[in-house]
């Protein structure tokens, strides 16, 4: 649960917003997106794998990003 420190003078707008990031930031809606189907690990290993394939050759110049 999220839990918002809002001053007495504090206009509802200004709590949204920080309420607005302070969701964001902990990523709970893609947790949320992530658990609506299974992926079976070694699906998500491979994936990983991957990405950092293309990180690591886009870093040594090998593509262009």
């Amino acid at each position: 649960m999220l839990i918002i420190d809002s001053k007495d003078c504090e206009n509802i707008d200004k709590a949204l917003k920080k309420y607005k990031k302070k969701f964001e930031k902990s990523k709970t809606l893609l947790q949320l997106r992530g658990r609506q189907a299974f992926v079976k690990p070694s699906v998500v290993r491979r994936g990983e794998v991957l990405k950092a394939i293309y990180k690591q050759n886009i870093a040594s110049g090998k593509i262009e990003g």
